[in-house]
């Protein structure tokens, strides 16, 4: 008898650390979805119970990235769709998906802001797009990600990332020589970042091995100066938004040559991004621009041809 009772209680204390284990797992693996939650609150009013539906505040993994490219009007973008109710996104850059992978979901997570179910968490890093892993790694969280990015004329995208290097470090460089291998052969210079990035069409082939072009809203980035409205109307219908920003919420500023932002639409209180955006880009000679369209203009044809869209760089 007294051994059929200690197997009897071995066995409920196993069935009980057992339950427990998967409990816990369940637990971790609930907080390590996109779930929307709800609390019901009952409220007495007039003598009568009434359920208020409370939506629960949660740090949800985002639905939505931008993932470039470096400055084509990445942060113009973003601050643009906070202007929306329905859009929360984090301050800094996460970086997840190209140097912070290793730290895991519950490290993203705690890097989003606080959102109700009816909102979309949106998050830009613009070196996700040319990160040879950032695809994957993307569809391995979410194959339904809705990817935006941004883009504009490849040898002006080179120069501001020139100009934005040299405001942040002392380089005695001119764009001149960045651009050549070295000035006798006067070949490009492929492997420096600021004119890798803008050969599009290689890295947009890394992103179409994953997920197909309807997952990819691509913008263009100078439409997005002069014609903000009419982007961010096309960028809320891909998000799944209400058309809440309109022209009303943008007031051009003449001296920046950028559009800023009057966040309730009055046309007051205005709103313009930091001093590093516009500023002054270095001279560039004519020939060296016109080696420059040599080198890029095959690629923009294929990026054209991937995308569907002429941009008509160069014209």
């Amino acid at each position: 008898m007294l051994k059929g009772f200690i197997f009897l209680f071995s066995y409920a204390m196993i069935l009980s650390d057992i339950s427990s284990e998967v409990f816990s797992e369940r637990h971790i693996i609930d907080s390590e979805h996109l779930h929307r939650s709800q609390n019901v609150i009952e409220d007495k009013v007039d003598g009568k119970h009434h359920k208020k539906h409370s939506e629960k505040l949660l740090r949800r993994l985002p639905q939505a990235l931008i993932i470039g490219a470096k400055k084509c009007g990445t942060r113009a973008l973003l601050e643009f769709l906070r202007l929306h109710p329905d859009v929360v996104a984090p301050g800094p850059e996460p970086h997840f998906f190209d140097k912070n992978y290793e730290k895991g979901y519950h490290w993203y997570r705690k890097k989003m802001p606080l959102s109700n179910q009816n909102q979309l968490t949106i998050e830009k890093s613009p070196s996700y797009f040319i990160t040879h892993d950032a695809p994957a790694r993307v569809f391995k969280l979410s194959p339904n990600m809705k990817m935006i990015l941004v883009v504009r004329d490849p040898i002006t995208r080179a120069i501001s990332d020139y100009a934005q290097g040299v405001s942040k470090q002392n380089n005695d460089k001119s764009f001149e020589e960045m651009v050549f291998i070295n000035n006798r052969t006067k070949v490009i210079n492929t492997k420096w970042g600021a004119i890798k990035i803008g050969i599009y069409e290689k890295h947009l082939e890394n992103w179409l091995k994953r997920f197909p072009l309807a997952q990819i809203h691509i913008v263009n980035g100078e439409s997005l100066i002069k014609k903000p409205a009419s982007v961010i109307y096309d960028v809320q219908k891909f998000l799944g938004l209400s058309q809440y920003i309109t022209e009303k919420h943008f007031v051009f500023n003449q001296m920046k040559g950028f559009p800023c932002l009057s966040k309730d639409g009055s046309g007051k209180h205005i709103h313009c991004l930091g001093k590093s955006k516009g500023r002054t880009h270095p001279y560039v000679s004519d020939w060296v621009m016109e080696k420059l369209r040599q080198f890029y203009e095959p690629f923009n044809q294929k990026f054209y041809q991937m995308t569907n869209i002429d941009f008509g760089w160069f014209h």
